[in-house]
C-alpha cells in the first residue's frame, strides 16, 4: 500500500528529507518501523528501536499497534519537551 511518510527535527536531519512516497507491506506502525530500519543508514540509526520516538497516523499521535491503511500518512519525530 502506498503511505505518505513525514520526517521531523534530529529524524529529518538524519535521514536528508522531509518527507516521502513509500510502498508498504506492513499492516501497523511497529512493522512500518522494522521494514524503514532495514533500508539501512540513515534509515536505520534515525529509527532505531533504542531511539524513544512518537509517531502519527493522519496527524494523531499514536502507537505502535495503529493499523495502517492505504493512503495515509505516517510522521516520526523525536520526543519534545517543553518548559
Amino acid at each position: 500500500m502506498q503511505l505518505t511518510l513525514r520526517y521531523f527535527a534530529s529524524i529529518r536531519e538524519a535521514i536528508g528529507t522531509g518527507n516521502e512516497a513509500w510502498v508498504t507491506q506492513a499492516s501497523d506502525l511497529a512493522g512500518l518501523r522494522d521494514e524503514l530500519i532495514t533500508r539501512g543508514t540513515p534509515h536505520a540509526q534515525a529509527l532505531a528501536r533504542d531511539r524513544v520516538l512518537r509517531m502519527a497516523v493522519d496527524h494523531v499521535l499514536c502507537d505502535e499497534h495503529t493499523p495502517l491503511a492505504p493512503g495515509t500518512e505516517v510522521a516520526f519525530f523525536p520526543p519534545v519537551t517543553g518548559g
